[in-house]
């Protein structure tokens, strides 16, 4: 235990050496066009004043170290792949309070299921040797991420692992994990600045808050032609972080937030922050958290007479978030970002749409499909590269382009996909998906 006490605290300061370092030598010189992130004109920073002499995240990331010529190892039983999630409930700092992501989190964890078990119907790695899913709960104390990414390399010996959601977790978890050189498949942190930690064994494969920040933003300015904008958050990680883009979008185009304020995990009454707001006189109040929070606020906004827009984040895109809003539905005006298209009509889509159906008897969301195409991912590097952590990281910094159930995925210089996100606009009690060409028709 001393020894895996001592590599994590090696790697929280890995951590930090790793920003400073990247501040300092990781820059680039920009290049003659594109910007990071897919980041539209009007929402580059100083892009109508002047040009940036460095750019940061535009050029591939590599990992020069050890490790590639290790050979397969003769024989193994299983080839094991982590999970780690949030799957039992906490109440912790880190997460803010009380955690309500143990729904998404389960959900994503039986889409890791579903894609082992359909690799092992295909006769597991190589034809022979089955795939096994070794899951650990993301507690949601400070660090505990990272022990549980020890337990997982050097107790379990996991050749690539699968998580997490909440977004300081998830940055404690790849600090550890670039220490001890596995890849990191995450298919449920949507947080903008996860992948922005030049960490190489690091991949996404959701799109993420940035992308559909951008595009709730271009709804609200540009097709509502909407001014006014106040802000009631979660006052996590997930509330500040998530909605930056958002808010940056807002001051770039001359409209900065009227007010910006938040309400701590586990809250029920957002009437006193909400009354605030109301004097503001807003035309549209933006929200991001988790879909029992979000519903709270727009029932109170509601039983208050406040009929402005309700913009948030993808969990409200979910039953639990209609069931809970009720009544307060029926004034509309209600639109959330969302990570892909899931009304297309794609066999893959469809097939496992069914096969969920079939094993766990409800729907999919969108943290089930992307966990499914994420460990699909991970599979297939394994299969291409061997038994070799580091030939799978190889494997899966190739992929620039590929096609799952979630539809077609980009991946940019730092391993993040950048598909087009979606808008969720509620429309007679649920939510209808627009692409961004049918929102602008």
């Amino acid at each position: 235990m001393t020894r895996y006490r001592t590599l994590f605290i090696a790697a929280l300061f890995a951590g930090l050496a790793i920003g400073f370092a990247f501040a300092q030598d990781g820059a680039q010189p920009a290049p003659a066009s594109g910007t990071y992130g897919d980041t539209p004109k009007e929402y580059v920073p100083f892009g109508n004043f002047t040009q940036p002499y460095k750019t940061f995240f535009l050029t591939p990331l590599e990992y020069t170290g050890y490790g590639r010529h290790i050979p397969e190892p003769e024989h193994v039983d299983t080839v094991r792949i982590g999970f780690i999630g949030p799957i039992e409930s906490t109440v912790s700092v880190a997460t803010g309070g009380v955690s309500h992501e143990e729904p998404l989190g389960v959900q994503m964890l039986n889409g890791a299921r579903l894609a082992i078990a359909d690799a092992n119907r295909r006769g597991g790695y190589h034809g022979k040797t089955p795939y096994e899913l070794m899951v650990h709960n993301d507690n949601g104390l400070w660090g505990a991420s990272g022990s549980e990414i020890v337990d997982m390399v050097y107790k379990e010996k996991c050749w690539a692992i699968l998580g997490t959601i909440d977004g300081a977790n998830s940055h404690i978890a790849i600090r550890v994990a670039l220490k001890c050189e596995v890849p990191v498949m995450n298919t449920g942190d949507t947080d903008p600045t996860f992948i922005e930690t030049n960490i190489p064994w690091v991949f996404r494969c959701i799109t993420d808050d940035r992308q559909m920040c951008y595009l709730l933003a271009d709804f609200v300015f540009k097709k509502l032609k909407l001014t006014r904008v106040a802000a009631l958050r979660a006052g996590n990680r997930y509330g500040r972080m998530s909605i930056d883009e958002f808010r940056d979008a807002a001051k770039r185009l001359g409209y900065p937030f009227l007010e910006e304020l938040q309400y701590p995990l586990g809250s029920t009454d957002m009437r006193p922050q909400l009354e605030r707001l109301k004097a503001l006189n807003p035309e549209v109040v933006v929200t991001y958290g988790d879909a029992q929070e979000s519903a709270l606020v727009l029932r109170q906004m509601r039983d208050m007479g406040m009929d402005q827009w309700f913009i948030g984040s993808d969990r409200m895109v979910s039953d639990e978030f209609i069931q809970l809003a009720g009544d307060a539905l029926k004034a509309g005006k209600v639109a959330a970002g969302f990570p892909f298209d899931p009304t297309r009509d794609d066999p893959k889509w469809n097939q496992f749409q069914d096969a969920y159906r079939e094993k766990y008897g409800e729907s999919p969301d969108q943290y089930a499909a992307h966990a499914y195409d994420g460990m699909t991912l991970v599979i297939e590097a394994i299969e291409r590269a061997g038994l070799n952590r580091a030939l799978i990281r190889d494997q899966l910094a190739a992929v620039k382009t590929w096609h799952g159930v979630t539809g077609d995925k980009v991946f940019d210089a730092i391993y993040t996909n950048r598909s087009p996100a979606t808008l969720a606009l509620l429309e007679d009690g649920r939510f209808n998906i627009l692409t961004q060409d049918e929102v602008f028709k």
